[in-house]
């Protein structure tokens, strides 16, 4: 029996809520320092979930998972308000979308790889000026303080960062991939 184009979202925003609710836990509860040295960088693992939405639904609706994370994460988990929203939105955006785009044509693992590899780059590459724009003039980090960090701390955690949770991502997904075929047309959106 077919279900109704309600009853498929209905479905859909409901396994949204819980990726989203599964990334609000995970950054609430898992933070670790990757870089002893630079201990205000602290990996969590609430991207792992989105790419996951990014993966099943598209980048939109991950790109809205990502957007109420942040927004969460921002002014209930001391994610450094506004100024957090918006470097966790736009940085992790550039990973989500990626990934969710590359996987959208064809629905292969290869092209979300391809997705996860440049989708870490973009989200790196954007962390260096937005950590110039932000650290320097709303966190008041002296801009030779920030030349120093960039090299040995700002672009390794955030390649780490993105690759960790993409191969979090990449593992889970893999494991899915039965319920992923067995329910293709209540989970991709026509």
């Amino acid at each position: 029996m077919k279900k109704s184009m309600t009853q498929k979202n209905i479905i859909q925003m409901t396994q949204l809520a819980v990726l989203a609710a599964i990334s609000v836990v995970l950054v609430a509860f898992v933070r670790i320092p990757l870089i002893p040295a630079v201990p205000f960088l602290v990996y969590d693992m609430a991207d792992a979930p989105i790419l996951i939405a990014a993966l099943l639904f598209g980048s939109g609706p991950a790109l809205l998972v990502l957007f109420v994370v942040s927004v969460i994460q921002a002014v209930f988990l001391g994610g450094n308000g506004w100024v957090g929203l918006v470097m966790h939105f736009v940085a992790s955006g550039a990973l989500v979308f990626l990934v969710g785009e590359f996987y959208r044509k064809k629905h292969r693992f290869s092209d979300a790889v391809v997705g996860m590899v440049l989708g870490t780059l973009a989200m790196t590459a954007l962390m260096v000026p937005m950590n110039y724009i932000f650290t320097v003039h709303f966190f008041g980090m002296p801009k030779a303080a920030l030349d120093a960090l960039i090299l040995p701390a700002i672009i390794p955690f955030n390649l780490l960062k993105a690759s960790l949770n993409s191969a979090i991502a990449a593992v889970l997904f893999k494991s899915l991939q039965p319920f992923v075929q067995k329910n293709r047309e209540m989970i991709h959106p026509v």
